[in-house]
């Protein structure tokens, strides 16, 4: 009788653990409607919505890099090089010294360059980890740094700002990805889209299979046929393609490319895939549970600021919310090989 009364709290102990993201939203939400005035209020929940979209699209790429078990610190950085390739292109075009002229691209070219690039500092990630045996955590942090470096001589540490483009230049539009469609932040929109897409990318294919496999056993997956390398430079070109875009949607809502913007948000991408259930260990991850993730990061932020607490405390919690994840992962993980055991043993 008690075996089975264990085995029954185990079971719901196991659910709860795997419910507990969607669970801690809720009690943020119920928490700060009490604690802000019109927290649930719809011009606040479309603000959030905002700031969510720029975590969750930042933390896709990095739910990757997590599963396979690696990390990718350069993500902020290259939110800001981005926003600083796309400002300086719109704002100063490409001067071409040797014929004397000076050429502006239009929206849709300017968001491909920038794309492009956070593509290749990806791959440049991927390379030194992969081909040098550089720790990911040493090379994406160099990465961060030399990135950031880029925006500020980008601009020599100065802002573009007013980026609306001109009519005569045919680089008018940049707002848009700022903007709102019925209502609805396109850079929600945009979320949805691209987390449609990796989940589907993550779940169903076989380039899936093999980002998880690299995470439980990179041993086992390369005797298995599986090209880690190949694949792993891949996760990190998602990651910086991924920290392109929200450079792209955070210039374009502000209007304006500061050299400072993302920097520590490859924290908030941690904390969101670790909410949602990435395990820092490797092998376990899903888009789905990152986005849940995402949404907590930015209930919690909006949450503390509507509250009127300062920024050092929320530096503070945000800490202990990854901190606490990663216990409570890593109890989850214990519990399950617990429970796997006595369901082999009984099996016997």
């Amino acid at each position: 009788m008690g075996d089975k009364r264990k085995s029954s709290d185990n079971t719901l102990a196991m659910t709860l653990l795997k419910g507990r993201t969607f669970i801690v939203l809720i009690v943020l939400l119920v928490f700060f409607s009490f604690a802000a005035d019109n927290f649930l209020s719809v011009n606040t929940m479309l603000l959030i919505g905002k700031h969510v979209a720029l975590y969750g699209i930042l933390a896709i790429g990095m739910t990757y890099v997590i599963i396979t078990g690696g990390i990718d610190l350069s993500v902020g950085a290259i939110v800001g090089l981005a926003g600083m390739v796309a400002g300086g292109l719109l704002q100063n075009g490409l001067t071409l010294q040797i014929f004397g002229v000076t050429i502006y691209f239009s929206v849709p070219v300017v968001v491909l360059v920038a794309v492009l690039m956070g593509a290749l500092i990806g791959v440049v990630n991927g390379l030194v980890i992969t081909k040098f045996h550089v720790a990911p955590f040493i090379a994406t942090l160099g990465m961060m740094y030399v990135a950031r470096g880029f925006a500020n001589i980008h601009s020599k540490g100065a802002t573009y700002s007013d980026l609306k483009g001109y009519e005569g230049l045919g680089n008018q539009g940049w707002g848009f990805f700022g903007s709102s469609v019925a209502g609805i932040p396109v850079g929600l929109l945009i979320l949805v889209v691209l987390a449609a897409i990796f989940a589907v990318l993550l779940k169903r294919t076989s380039f899936g299979w093999h980002v998880f496999s690299i995470g439980g056993n990179e041993k086992a997956a390369k005797l298995s046929g599986v090209k880690v390398d190949k694949v792993k430079i891949l996760v990190y070109m998602i990651s910086g393609i991924c920290a392109a875009v929200v450079g792209i949607i955070a210039s374009s809502q502000l209007a304006a490319s500061h050299p400072a913007t993302g920097e520590s948000w490859e924290m908030n991408a941690i904390a969101a895939a670790v909410l949602g259930g990435t395990s820092m260990a490797g092998g376990i991850g899903t888009i789905g549970g990152t986005i849940v993730g995402a949404f907590v990061i930015g209930v919690i932020n909006d949450g503390m600021v509507m509250c009127g607490v300062s920024e050092f405390w929320q530096m503070v919690i945000k800490g202990l919310v990854i901190v606490v994840a990663v216990v409570i992962d890593q109890f989850q993980r214990n519990l399950q090989a617990k429970m796997a055991l006595k369901a082999r043993n009984e099996g016997k």
